[in-house]
């Protein structure tokens, strides 16, 4: 949408003049970052537009219905893991996954051992009382939880294995991360977290320059690429929860959850699909393009929540 000298000065008063939605709505879509002028991502309502200017809105991630089915990948009597959706929050008031799982199972006692962004999707664990909660959380804070997470990084990634270890919020905080395809102006990445800091995996990318596609908190403020503004949120995905049953030594915990339509066909705008995108297996040359990040606190100033999400 072009700015016409005629148009409202204000970013908020444009959009509800030009798409039709309340001030509340356009402002709603200014703070989810999803609205960008020339090109850079804007979060002020208030923010002066010139005639010239050209605004684009990204298409928002639409919050679940209140009757919304959550997919179940794993129960037992004492645990579940559920598939995620974008736009919800895990846990909490006001429509959280946590509250439609307790709806849709019977339990009230149902509890979130661990939580995941509101616009990151995958596997999360549930524990069906408070002691299997309790028992879970222990596994999480002694690091005895596998956790696979799938990414879309902006740019390249020049090397085919590395980790990035640099403290977040003055504590230890390890990445592994594996190239698994590069494609025009993005990678597909794979990545396990050793420890489970406040959104460790969107601020370790952004650290070395590979952020996350959709981020508009921790990644890219402005867009070279056009393409960019067509993502709705972070592509980030918890693809695998593994842990041992805290109550059964001979029995684990596990799902696996399949990437979303939405990261799907963000791969694909990337050329990132099956017949577009490059793979890189590890031959002997990839495997000596192995690096590991190192770097001090770089976050120290970062006012992060302290609720521990990827």
């Amino acid at each position: 949408m072009k700015v016409a000298r005629e148009d409202p000065k204000t970013l908020q008063d444009f959009l509800a003049a030009k798409l039709s939605l309340s001030r509340r709505a356009a402002k709603d879509a200014i703070d989810r970052r999803s609205v960008w002028v020339n090109r850079k991502c804007v979060w002020m309502a208030r923010y002066e537009l010139k005639a010239g200017d050209v605004v684009d809105v990204v298409q928002l991630v639409q919050k679940a219905p209140v009757k919304f089915h959550v997919r179940v990948l794993w129960s037992n009597d004492r645990y579940l893991i559920c598939d995620k959706p974008a736009g919800m929050l895990s846990c909490g008031e006001g429509g959280s996954v946590e509250e439609l799982l307790r709806e849709q199972e019977g339990n009230e006692r149902l509890e979130a051992v661990h939580r995941l962004d509101r616009d990151t999707t995958g596997c999360l664990l549930f524990a069906k009382d408070h002691a299997a909660k309790t028992a879970a959380v222990e596994m999480f804070r002694t690091h005895k939880v596998s956790k696979t997470y799938h990414a879309i990084g902006a740019g390249e990634c020049k090397y085919a294995h590395f980790k990035i270890d640099a403290p977040l919020d003055g504590e230890k905080a390890l990445t592994s991360v594996s190239r698994e395809m590069q494609g025009d102006g993005a990678c597909f990445l794979r990545l396990r977290i050793e420890t489970g800091r406040t959104n460790q995996i969107r601020r370790h990318l952004a650290s070395v320059r590979c952020p996350v596609v959709g981020d508009r908190v921790f990644g890219l403020k402005s867009a070279r690429d056009p393409r960019l503004m067509q993502v709705p949120r972070q592509m980030l995905h918890a693809s695998t929860l593994t842990l041992q049953d805290p109550f059964d030594s001979h029995a684990s915990i596990s799902a696996h959850s399949s990437l979303p339509a939405d990261f799907r066909s963000a791969l694909a705008l990337f050329g990132l699909g099956k017949k577009n995108g490059s793979r890189h297996r590890s031959s002997q040359a990839d495997k000596l393009k192995r690096r590991s990040f190192q770097k001090k606190d770089f976050n120290k100033k970062d006012s992060s929540k302290k609720a521990k999400r990827k």
